[in-house]
Order: C-alpha cells, then structure tokens, then sequence
C-alpha cells in the first residue's frame, strides 16, 4: 500500500504558479518581456476570450522586481519579510490583479520554506481572487491539487484537480496518473485504473516508454483485483525498461501464484546468481523450490551455502530440510552429517527415527539399532511402526534374530487397525524364526555359522 503518492515536489513542478509578473506597464523592466512572450502564446484554455490583458503598475512591479531579486539568490526569510510589507501598503499593490501577484509570490515562498499550510492558504487566495486571470486560476488550481496531495489531503486534491481537468482543453498524462493517485489513496480504485491506463495507453500509441511509477500503480491496482495475470504482465514490461531485483522477486511470486513453477524457478535464480536473496525465508524458499522440481543437489548446494553465509540458521527445521535434500540427491555422508546435528537440537524422537533409517542404508546396523532404540525412548515419532521396523531390519543384518522378532512384535502392536502396515513385521517375523531356527540346527551339528554380533 501506498502510503504517500507524492513525497516531495521539486521546484520545477510549481513553475507553473512561479511568481512572474505578467504586463508590467514599464516596458523597459525585465518582467515586462515575460509578459510580451506570454501574449504571443497560443491559448491552452477552454473559454478563454479575447480581452485585454492586466498589468503592474509601475509602483507595484518595482516592489515585486525587488523580492525577484531575493528569489533568485533563495533568500526567502527576507522576501517574505517585504511581501507582507508590500500586502500590507494599500499604496503599494492596490488593485486585484496586483493583490494576486503579491498573493503568487507569497505562497511560492512560503513553499520554499517547505510551509505547506501557508502556501496553500496563499494559493487559495489566487484561485478565489477577484483580479485572478482565468488561465492563471486554472494553473493555480494544479499548485493546490499537489501541495494538498503532498499533505495527504486527497479529498481536496480531488477536487482542485478535477476542476482543473474540466476546464483545460489539454489534459497530459501526468495529470492523469496524478488523479489517479489520489483516487488510489480515497479508494476509488476504479476510476484509479481507468486513468493510469488511459495514460499508459497514449503513451505506447506514441511510441514512448510509460513512466515507471505508472506500471507500479497500474501493478497494485490490478494485484488489489487478484488478476495475477495482469500483474506477471506489467512486471515483465518493468524488468524489461526498469530493471530492479525488488521487480524479479515480485515476478518470481506472481508466477507461483499462477503455478507456473518453472518460470518462478527462472526469476528466482536470476536474482539469487546475482546474490540479491538476502534473507532466510527468501534462501529457503528458493532451495524449497529446487526440491519441489525434482532438483535435490541444488536446492542442498543453496541451503548449505546459506548456512556458511550465516543468512540461514542451522536450527532443528533447517538442518532437518538440508538433510532431506542431500539424502534425495543420494549424499548419504552428507545427509547423515546433518541429520546428526539437528538431532542434538531435537526434543522428540523423529529425527533419530530418520537416522535410524539412513544407518541401515550406509550399512551400519549397529548404529541404526542404538538410533531406533533411542527414537523410541525419546517418543513422539509420528510412524513408531516404521522405527520398530528398523529396529527389527539391523538385528536381523546382525543374525540377532530374537531381538528382531521382539522389534517386529513392537510394530505389529504401533500399527494398531492398520492391517497393511502389519503384514510387513508378520513377514519379517516368520523370516527370523525360520532362519534362527536354520542356524541353530547347523550350529548344533557343528557347522561354523554367524552368531549375533549386537552391542547391547
């Protein structure tokens, strides 16, 4: 959410409320050219007639040629000071149009003093003025619509803003985009959209690049109407002319709203080569990704690199996470190594469960019977039939086949109604008696055979 469209204005964007005097009688002074160049224009206005242009009388326009002077070197205390002087003097700027150059000048100052409340008074002051011209009123109208934009008073920007467009012949884009700023920030997001596209559009019709704060609002206003789609649009056309990680990262999520992973995959990696993943979640996500694509070394290579970095930490979930991806990419060695540190951090027995099972396939039954033992006494292991079967499976690599038979009984008993999960240990249970049963006969008649080798 936006919280202020418009931070700041830069001087330029007031040049259109710049206290330039026009029609000075003295035709010799500098601000009477300005007032010649502003006759020759072509009017811009609706309405506008043929009339007699206004001008400063000499007494007037020598009073306002001074406070140019401390304008342009920027000493605005000063100039403040002789523009009250000057409003103060019923001699000095006596008619209303005069009164509104003095008015002019005023709220240029005071927003030069970053007063904001003052510069819109004396602002108002010229859009209500009796001596106001027509086209300055109008120009004057915009000044407001932005300085109240700036004071986040959206209702009164509205309005000065739309009464500038009904009366201008010419309505830019800019203007446009800046309604629909202040329709985004009164909630009517509608409108908002209708405008900023409108904009957009007559920009491309040209042939020129749409500015890149114009596809920001059109992005928020779209993602706010849940079209994902739009919103992956207008992001390709951002990373495109307006390059920014913040944009890749932002593309990357809209395609996974869209499902289309191997795209969110694309964007992902692009801003991570370029080192631009700075947190844990934004890390992970990115290894989680790989491991969703089928792509287990990857996403290990990521995490674990994110560990050393120090951006992931090696809590119990983490280092759970990078085993599992080592142990899909088939590193057993790996997987065990950090299996076997998040199992210190671990208050249940699941992990020892997981440790149980990766012994057993590294060939190690010792240790995969003393991991299952240890699961089982921890407790909370979310398949303890599955443990029991691994505590089963090493005694009998071990020809400890009553110890085995034992486990096997503990996990027809964990697997309760689950028929299924019982048929295994009832298998495993007739293949130890049997094969105890076949070494205890060679035994007795005196063939050497393997006897348990377990460490209790």
């Amino acid at each position: 959410m936006m919280k202020k469209v418009v931070s700041l204005l830069t001087l330029s964007s007031l040049l259109v409320a710049a206290p330039l005097v026009i029609g000075v009688v003295n035709n010799s002074s500098p601000l009477a050219a300005v007032a010649h160049a502003e006759e020759k224009k072509e009017p811009k206005y609706k309405d506008v007639q043929t009339r007699q242009r206004q001008a400063v009388g000499k007494k007037c326009a020598k009073s306002l040629e001074s406070v140019q002077v401390l304008l342009e070197e920027e000493r605005w205390p000063e100039a403040l000071a002789d523009l009250k002087r000057v409003e103060s003097s019923d001699k000095t700027c006596e008619s209303d149009y005069e009164q509104t150059q003095v008015w002019k000048f005023m709220g240029y100052v005071y927003y030069s003093l970053d007063d904001m409340a003052q510069a819109i008074n004396q602002y108002k002051r010229v859009v209500n003025g009796a001596g106001t011209p027509p086209e300055l009123r109008l120009d004057t109208r915009y000044t407001l619509a932005q300085l109240y934009t700036v004071q986040e008073d959206y209702k009164n920007a509205a309005k000065q803003l739309e009464a500038w467009i009904s009366e201008s012949t010419i309505v830019g884009s800019d203007a446009k985009v800046l309604l629909a700023q202040i329709y985004f920030q009164l909630d009517r997001k509608a409108e908002a959209l209708a405008l900023v596209e409108e904009a957009i559009g007559e920009y491309e019709a040209r042939g020129e690049l749409p500015k890149e704060g114009w596809w920001s609002l059109q992005r928020v206003l779209y993602f706010e109407k849940n079209d994902y789609k739009k919103v992956a649009s207008i992001l390709e056309q951002l990373v495109t002319h307006y390059p920014s990680w913040s944009y890749w990262r932002q593309l990357g999520g809209m395609y996974g709203e869209l499902e289309r992973e191997t795209d969110r995959l694309v964007a992902t990696e692009v801003v991570y080569l370029n080192g631009e993943l700075d947190t844990e979640s934004q890390v992970l996500s990115m290894g989680y990704m790989y491991l969703g694509a089928g792509v287990p070394y990857r996403a290990a290579k990521i995490i674990d690199q994110g560990m050393q970095e120090k951006k992931i930490e090696r809590n119990l979930k983490n280092l759970e996470v990078l085993g599992t991806a080592w142990y899909q990419a088939k590193e057993l060695k790996r997987a065990l190594s950090a299996l076997e540190e998040a199992s210190k951090k671990a208050e249940d027995g699941n992990i020892q469960a997981r440790l149980a099972g990766l012994y057993l396939d590294l060939g190690n039954d010792q240790a995969s019977y003393d991991a299952a033992v240890k699961a089982a006494k921890q407790g909370k292991v979310k398949k303890p039939d599955a443990n029991y079967m691994l505590m089963g499976n090493a005694p009998v690599n071990m020809h400890c086949y009553q110890d085995a038979i034992a486990a096997f009984k503990k996990s027809i008993k964990a697997a309760g109604d689950d028929k299924k999960a019982k048929r295994y240990p009832q298998q495993w249970i007739q293949y130890a008696e049997a094969e105890g049963d076949r070494l205890d006969k060679l035994r007795k008649a005196g063939a050497e055979v393997p006897s348990c080798r377990k460490v209790s």
